[in-house]
């Protein structure tokens, strides 16, 4: 499959592409894999990644792009520390860009370093119903490839698999995202609209969108949809 270069340019490119995966899903796993193959082959200097989810005091991780990214996840699990589990606990990306330097993860970057390529991770929290539920891990085989730029496309990325988690998480099928698609690209549009006008975090953003909608009646979507024409309007 072939996926645009620059499609981070663009979130509705993020998710035309998500959905050429999405369309021959047939099952929650096909979704989760779909989301870390999208990040491997979407996001700058990204050469792996895996999704982690909790369950009750577990974490569990439920997809990855390669063995190197689910030994990264074992290696969090193992030493305590790393991106992805500080992700589950704040907002704000988790970004080493050159594990090699002293960082925040001293052992896992110690093992990472001698067992595997790694050389960069970012952590996202993945947040459903306002609760903390997972995160998505990047891991970049080269160093200084990840930078605050790049978390920042990222964010688009993260935006969809949190709506798709979350979708997933309320027992709806692949069938049921497929059609949710249009509504989870504006979604991602509005998420970053709303985290360039206000200077706010992507979990923040989604909180607005959501509050709002429950405040108005009116579906998160079409919310989004209402956002996003606002915004076009105040540039003609």
């Amino acid at each position: 499959m072939s996926w645009p270069g620059n499609a981070l340019t663009e979130p509705a490119a993020v998710f035309a592409a998500l959905a050429q995966i999405l369309y021959s899903a047939t099952d929650d796993a096909d979704v989760y894999n779909a989301i870390c193959s999208a990040a491997v082959e979407l996001i700058p200097g990204c050469d792996h990644a895996s999704l982690m989810l909790r369950r009750g005091n577990t974490t569990v991780t439920v997809a990855a792009s390669d063995e190197i990214a689910a030994f990264a996840d074992d290696l969090e699990r193992a030493t305590g520390e790393g991106p992805c589990l500080d992700a589950l606990e704040t907002e704000t990306p988790q970004l080493e860009s050159d594990l090699r330097t002293p960082n925040q993860w001293p052992e896992f970057a110690r093992q990472a370093l001698s067992k595997t390529p790694i050389r960069g991770s970012m952590g996202f929290r993945l947040l459903v119903d306002r609760r903390k539920i997972g995160a998505l891990n990047l891991f970049s085989d080269t160093p200084g490839a990840f930078s605050e730029d790049i978390a920042d496309v990222a964010i688009v990325l993260v935006s969809f698999a949190s709506v798709a988690v979350t979708a997933l998480s309320r027992g709806e099928d692949a069938e049921s995202l497929r059609r949710g698609l249009t509504g989870s690209r504006e979604i991602g549009q509005a998420v970053g609209l709303l985290m360039g006008l206000h200077g706010v975090s992507s979990d923040a953003a989604f909180e607005i969108l959501q509050k709002t909608s429950q405040n108005m009646n009116v579906k998160v979507a079409d919310l989004a949809r209402d956002v996003i024409v606002r915004h076009r309007s105040t540039l003609d």
